[in-house]
């Protein structure tokens, strides 16, 4: 196996280049939720409800994909329908624990497999 010198660059540059030309939308929202040092159980426990069902409201206005729990720790993550962190953001801290501070949320934009892009030759 040969190594790579100063006038062979490695094989991954010239397709890390191509994928950089590829564009691809944010078409859903993966957001991890967290909850904070405020969100005791004592302190979720009378919210839970209100947020079980403004969680249901956004599911039924398509905003909400996915739905899950963490298993290995205290939190939710939601696939959504959104475009922006910006409007994922938005819902989410409207949702009863986002206004009491009780979650908080890694926002990751997503979109279709980049590579696939360089299958159309465009």
């Amino acid at each position: 196996m040969s190594t790579p010198t100063a006038s062979s660059p490695p094989p991954h540059v010239p397709l890390l280049a191509a994928l950089a030309a590829v564009h691809v939308p944010t078409t859903k929202i993966l957001a991890i939720g967290t909850v904070t040092a405020k969100g005791t159980p004592e302190a979720i426990a009378p919210i839970l409800p209100l947020e079980v069902r403004a969680t249901l409201r956004n599911y039924l206005a398509g905003k909400i994909d996915h739905w899950y729990f963490q298993t290995e720790s205290n939190g939710v993550v939601f696939i959504m329908n959104v475009a922006t962190t910006e409007e994922a953001h938005g819902i989410l801290e409207a949702l009863p624990l986002g206004v009491a501070g009780m979650m908080s949320f890694q926002l990751i934009p997503l979109g279709p497999l980049k590579p696939l892009g360089l299958l159309l030759g465009d």
